[in-house]
């Protein structure tokens, strides 16, 4: 039968999300299951995971191509697929997937992550936002910012992505708030909204000429020096922290010759953790240009269509 759907996996260690296109790339349906990651998956039951997760798009549509970025391509995933070395671009990647058959007769396609064999001191990685990032646009040079648990900062030139860096601001932001000292201070109320002056008081600090602020393993501790001298209120601390790391994040993004004061930057990713990289980056003289809000499936899309367009050559 003619193919008139295909679906995107992202597929990380946690989550599964799931997205239906039509042939012309319209947005059909979306499923997301946040235990569904590869993590929950036992004794490498991959394909009757996938079945639980989209299996009624199946026997809706019959088999279909599916696409798969993230975790699920890596050592510990369905099919390891080699990463590609940076600087890569739309060919580079395509070349580097991986098809497998399903039992239903379906294609499925694993794309690579990507490889900064350039890095110091040891080569850095990412699975997943290579799809982000080519979503975005190759077309202008640029630095992106991708925020997450281990945010990404890369270089966009020449139509390639040249080289980035990892930076794993949010696993300590999560360390220090459940397993420190911080982690004693009131948690805020639920539905609240954030403490945005304590946020902007730690990243205007973070942000400035005083040498302290070079010090990040010293200026931590004044999430617990704040509240003994009455300047923070224990709910507020969270967000103190959270604008701590993140300017300490752009200051040593700022370091590692990754910005520039005058730049535009572009922000990638959840919408959170966007408002509060927005936040920070004018303190470091940026504007920004944001991304599309579907970024990786745009950019599964980009990589697939070259991958068919070299296949059909």
């Amino acid at each position: 039968m003619t193919q008139t759907v295909a679906a995107i996996l992202d597929w990380g260690t946690s989550s599964l999300r799931a997205t239906l296109l039509s042939a012309d790339g319209r947005v059909l349906d979306r499923r997301e299951s946040r235990n569904g990651g590869i993590q929950f998956v036992e004794s490498g039951a991959f394909e009757a995971a996938l079945m639980a997760a989209i299996g009624a798009w199946f026997e809706e549509h019959g088999p279909f191509p599916v696409a798969a970025c993230g975790m699920i391509t890596s050592r510990s995933g369905w099919v390891e697929v080699p990463y590609v070395d940076a600087p890569a671009g739309l060919a580079e990647l395509a070349a580097g997937a991986r098809h497998i058959t399903l039992q239903n007769g379906a294609t499925m396609t694993f794309l690579p992550g990507l490889r900064d064999p350039a890095a110091k001191p040891f080569p850095d990685v990412m699975r997943g936002e290579e799809t982000q990032i080519v979503g975005y646009g190759l077309a202008e040079d640029r630095t992106l910012v991708l925020p997450g648990t281990h945010s990404k900062w890369a270089r966009i030139a020449r139509g390639r992505i040249a080289a980035f860096q990892t930076y794993a601001t949010g696993e300590i932001y999560a360390l220090l708030t459940r397993h420190s000292f911080i982690a004693r201070a009131a948690e805020p109320a639920p539905g609240s909204e954030p403490a945005w002056s304590a946020f902007d008081r730690a990243a205007e600090f973070a942000a400035s000429d005083e040498p302290a602020a070079d010090a990040l393993l010293s200026s931590v501790f004044s999430a617990r020096s704040g509240i003994l001298s009455g300047a923070l209120q224990p709910e507020e601390v969270g967000d103190y922290v959270s604008g701590l790391l993140i300017a300490s994040e752009f200051r040593q993004a700022r370091a590692a010759g990754w910005l520039h004061p005058g730049e535009a930057i572009g922000i990638i990713g959840n919408s959170a953790l966007s408002e509060r990289y927005g936040r920070v980056a004018p303190l470091f003289g940026l504007t920004i240009k944001p991304g599309p809000e579907d970024a990786a499936t745009l950019g599964v899309q980009r990589i697939i269509g070259k991958l068919q367009s070299t296949e059909q050559e």
